[in-house]
């Protein structure tokens, strides 16, 4: 079967093959191509079963049409879910993505960025794993590129972001006010913005209440086996523990677990309060209050951003942040005196 081309498309419709390639490459407002034209084209590219040849596209422009994913561990629900949403939106753009997991390694990352410049991708949108920011400067410099999740408050780079500061420090004023005095924070990655700006945050909610000299920080990861880890030790050694702040929800799985094995129920024993949302959450017993992040508007923004970047239009220095809610369920109870 032979294969459809512009000049097919052409002399379907009765529009020049400019017309339509501006169409297909997403630039009929710039051009004030009417609707009635761009509904034909697409009809059109339908009705011949019209592909375009990206491969010879990118050889003329030096553009691939694809763009670059860095997450530090796809197999970490949040992530795996910014991955899912930042697909669905760059589709919309008719990009596809690849995806890379770092696994929260400053050389993986490395050589995941290298990867990606290698197969000239048109930009990149990445969860960082170094604490250094100057490699990405360097990036930035080379090909758009925009933070997610995870920044740096020290440079320019662009990023967007949940209000991680506000959701741990409305977190712990729940637990606060339902009489709690002793809360364990178990954090992720020390050098992570996002876990310091969660545990300022549930810092100084402790402050507020007077309760400064009762903060009990611990972990290194935001992985299952760091939040089993702290939670088994502290339970052992008979800390004076009346509830845990688990700065994930991979945290919290292992945090739970550890709690059940040590033979104790949330909320009669222990209150348990995640960061991060999931569905899942709603279906253990009893039903867990979160901290939910804006996952689908984060992508969204994210995206955007980088198009604006890889098409040149203004993008705002520095990046944004968006606000986190709770989702109050049963895993909060008053402390047993």
């Amino acid at each position: 079967m032979k294969k459809s081309t512009l000049s097919d498309i052409s002399s379907y419709t009765g529009l020049s093959v400019t017309t339509i390639s501006r169409v297909l490459n997403g630039k009929s407002e710039q051009f004030r191509i009417s609707r009635e034209s761009q509904q034909k084209i697409m009809d059109a590219v339908r009705a011949l079963n019209y592909r375009p040849n990206y491969v010879a596209q990118s050889l003329r422009n030096c553009t691939t049409r694809t763009i670059g994913l860095l997450v530090p561990c796809i197999d970490n629900p949040f992530f795996a879910n910014i991955a899912s949403a930042v697909i669905g939106e760059a589709h919309k753009y008719s990009y596809p993505v690849m995806v890379i997991d770092t696994h929260e390694s400053v050389k993986d990352e490395d050589e995941a960025i290298n990867t990606l410049l290698s197969r000239n991708v048109d930009g990149i949108i990445m969860v960082p794993s170094s604490d250094d920011p100057a490699r990405l400067v360097e990036l930035a410099r080379e090909k758009p590129l925009v933070l997610i999740d995870r920044y740096f408050d020290q440079c320019d780079l662009s990023y967007v972001a949940t209000d991680n500061y506000k959701g741990a420090l409305e977190a712990t004023e729940l637990l606060i006010k339902a009489g709690h005095t002793d809360i364990m924070c178990i954090q992720g990655t020390p050098q992570s913005i996002t876990s310091q700006r969660r545990v300022q945050g549930y810092l100084d909610a402790l402050e507020k209440a007077g309760l400064e000299g009762n903060a009990m920080i611990c972990g290194n990861e935001f992985s299952t086996q760091n939040g089993y880890v702290e939670t088994k030790l502290a339970l052992n050694m008979g800390k004076k523990i009346s509830a845990i702040f688990a700065l994930s929800n991979t945290i919290f799985l292992g945090a739970i677990k550890a709690i059940s094995e040590h033979g104790l129920k949330v909320p009669e024993d222990l209150s348990i309060v995640s960061f991060d949302d999931n569905i899942y959450l709603d279906f253990l017993n009893p039903p867990v209050t979160r901290i939910s992040q804006p996952i689908e508007s984060i992508s969204i923004v994210a995206v955007k951003m980088l198009m604006d970047r890889i098409k040149d239009n203004p993008v705002p220095a520095g990046g944004i942040l968006l606000q986190p809610s709770i989702v109050l369920r049963q895993s909060v109870a008053a402390p047993r005196r």
